[in-house]
Formats: C-alpha cells, sequence, structure tokens
C-alpha cells in the first residue's frame, strides 16, 4: 500500500473513536532467551547529497542498532524522541493524548549495553519502515530478532519520515511529502532507500566501521526486510547489493520491476488480508510480476484478519490505546506471527537451520494462508 494512502486510512479509522491518555504504550517481550542491547548511530555519506534536499551535499542518516547483550540490566533505550512522537501522533491523527507519548513507551532493550558474541558470529538483518513512519515503529521486530542472536540495523530514511532526531538537537521533517507521489517518485525512493542500506552495510562491515561491536557480525549472512515501501524497497537493494543473502517484504508494492535475470536469492512476501477470499489472483499484480522473476527459493504468505499497519508498532499501539484500525486479528497476534515468520526465514537462510514453519501451512498460526 502507498505510503500516503496508509496515513489517510489511518488517520480515518484511528479518528473514529477516542483514545485513552493515560495509557503507558509497551513492546510485547522478546521472545528469544537473549538480553538486548541497542544504541544510535549517526552515519554520513559525503558521495552524493540528500535526495530530497538538494541543497544538502551529504546524505545524513539514523540507525538503531539492536544486538545480543552481555547483561539484560541497566536503563532501557528510550522508544523514540519527543518530536519524533509529537510528529507521528499528529500524523497518524490520534486524539486526546499527551504529544510525547510514544517516548515514554516501554522498551526491553537496555541502552548502549555491551554486546555479547565472538568474532563474526552473528548475523545481521536491515529493517526498512514505512513511508512516513520513523524508524522506531519497528522495534517490537527489531528487539525479537536480537533476542535470537541477531544484530538489526534500523535505518530512518531522512527527509522521508515525518520526524527524525539527530544528535546535535536537529530535527528533520518529511520534505519529500512536499512531492508529488507518481510512479516515478515512488521508484526513486526505493532506489534511494537501496542507496542507503549499501552505505549502512560499509558502515557496519568495513574494516573502519563506524561501531564497536562490528567484529562480531558476520559479513557472509547478512539479510534484509522491510514493512510497506521499506518492503518493497528489499528487492531493488538485493539487486544492487549482493551482500544481501535473504530478503522479506512485508505488505509493501513493489514498484521497480524485476527484470532478467531476476533474483536467485530466497525472498518472501508476507501481506495482510486483501480480500475477503485469501490470496485472490489479479490483486496484487506488482507482487505477481516480481514473483515470475524469481529463480530461487520463495513464499508468499497472507495473514487472515490484518490491515496494513498491523505488522508495526503503530498496530500495537491503537490497540492499546483502545483505537480500531479495522483489523479483526489483535495486533499483538499479529505482532507474534510476524516475529515467528520473520525469525524463521532467517534462520533458515542465513544460519542454515531447516523451518518446517515455512513448508506447509502450521496448526500454531492458522490465520496464515500459503498463496504461493
Amino acid at each position: 500500500m502507498r505510503g500516503l494512502t496508509v496515513a489517510l486510512a489511518l488517520t480515518l479509522a484511528l479518528s473514529a473513536s477516542p483514545a485513552t491518555a493515560d495509557t503507558v504504550p509497551s513492546l510485547p517481550e522478546p521472545t528469544g532467551r537473549q538480553p538486548v542491547g541497542t544504541t544510535s548511530l549517526y552515519l554520513k555519506d559525503t558521495s552524493r547529497p540528500d535526495p530530497w534536499v538538494p541543497s544538502v551535499n551529504s546524505r545524513e542518516l539514523m540507525v538503531s542498532l539492536f544486538y545480543p547483550a552481555i547483561w539484560a540490566h541497566g536503563p532501557k533505550a528510550q522508544y523514540m524522541t519527543p518530536a519524533e512522537s509529537a510528529a507521528l501522533l499528529a500524523d497518524s491523527g490520534i486524539p486526546d493524548v499527551p504529544p510525547d507519548l510514544l517516548s515514554t513507551t516501554r522498551t526491553h532493550s537496555v541502552r548502549n549495553a555491551w554486546p555479547a558474541g565472538r568474532p563474526r558470529s552473528l548475523p545481521l538483518v536491515v529493517l526498512s519502515p514505512g513511508y512516513r513512519k520513523p524508524r522506531a515503529t519497528l522495534s517490537s521486530l527489531a528487539e525479537d530478532l536480537a533476542s535470537h542472536g541477531y544484530v538489526v540495523a534500523v535505518v530512518d530514511h531522512t527527509h522521508e519520515s515525518v520526524g527524525t532526531s539527530f544528535p546535535d538537537g536537529r530535527v528533520t521533517g518529511c520534505a519529500s511529502c512536499d512531492i508529488p507521489h507518481d510512479l516515478a517518485f515512488w521508484q526513486k525512493l526505493e532506489q534511494g532507500r537501496a542507496a542507503d542500506v549499501s552505505f549502512v552495510l560499509d558502515a557496519l562491515t568495513w574494516p573502519h566501521a563506524k561501531w564497536l561491536g562490528a567484529s562480531l557480525i558476520d559479513p557472509s549472512r547478512i539479510g534484509m526486510a522491510g514493512h510497506s515501501v521499506g518492503g518493497a524497497s528489499t528487492l531493488p537493494s538485493m539487486v544492487n547489493d549482493t551482500r544481501l543473502r535473504a530478503g522479506m517484504d512485508l505488505d509493501g508494492d513493489t514498484d521497480i520491476p524485476l527484470l532478467a535475470p531476476g533474483l536467485s536469492r530466497p525472498f518472501m512476501f508476507l501481506s495482510h488480508q486483501l480480500t475477503p477470499i485469501p490470496c485472490q489472483p489479479g490483486v496484487n499484480t506488482t507482487w505477481e510480476r516480481d514473483w515470475q522473476q524469481m529463480t530461487g527459493w520463495k513464499r508468499w504468505l497472507e495473514v487472515a484478519g490484518t490491515v496494513h499497519a498491523s505488522f508495526t508498532d503503530i498496530g500495537l499501539f491503537a490497540e492499546q490505546l483502545g483505537l480500531d484500525i479495522g483489523a479483526s486479528t489483535t495486533a499483538e497476534r499479529t505482532q507474534a506471527i510476524t516475529r515467528a515468520y520473520v525469525n524463521a526465514f532467517f534462520d533458515q537462510h542465513l544460519r542454515g537451520w531447516p523451518q518446517p514453519l515455512l513448508a506447509t501451512p502450521s496448526p500454531w498460526y492458522p490465520e496464515l494462508v500459503f498463496c504461493r
């Protein structure tokens, strides 16, 4: 689904009922055994200008890293800054709550905890959020992957989010929101995200990496997933950068056709329920087009009773605030499904651990329909 269409639909749904102002949002507990640490990285790519503000001659990015930590105790990380919270709440049309509410969200990752692991032992997964959404909105998935032994880099694509806070106190808005959103726009955005992802990989895997725990990352085991346009950006990212060994698209229409010779590396689509009867052909035509060009391991799954926002923290917060976004499957249940299948996908394709969950429908997850 398109970013602006999603924002409008979410605004209409959330405005239909009042929020509970005294609710403190929280993320679900990670399901893995390892404590989770987190830190933020400021990165500056001087080789290219910002694609949305050409007067800025370098591309600046904020990245949140989640990773296995050697201890579970310490101050928990702030979910997002008050400025980011205010921008996201205003953009989502959530009424009657303090503007800094999401900055108080209870998380499970320890701020700047010392990373755990042996050199070159940890697979890396890059996550890209939906259009207009800050990187924090994928924190539930990121914390869970880290608790299972992954390093997770969640990228804030500057000027594509309603709010990005930088260490020097600047807060950038959504400069790209002022540009007509035609096909050329979405293609430029997805190719730009692919460039962002490659730059982040450089910063985490080069000999002079920007993170003290970078030596723990195994550069031969890197994957990517994203939500909405972040998911759509996974395909051009994989085409452009062979370091990405496996990829997932969580509910994002693809705008850049996958051309011959296609993609031989593993890929999985995960969609909300698009029609009353699951997996109707001729509905998601961009996925059908790209599916034909995938020559390696591939899956296409649909989750019954879900909507676009169900796969992110936005769905969780709406549910906790008593707001109806139109899903019959709860956001907490959808998050559990998403975590299970994302973990299974990367366990199989980055770690080589066969996952029966990906082979056939599971009685544990009856909401999942195998479309292909």
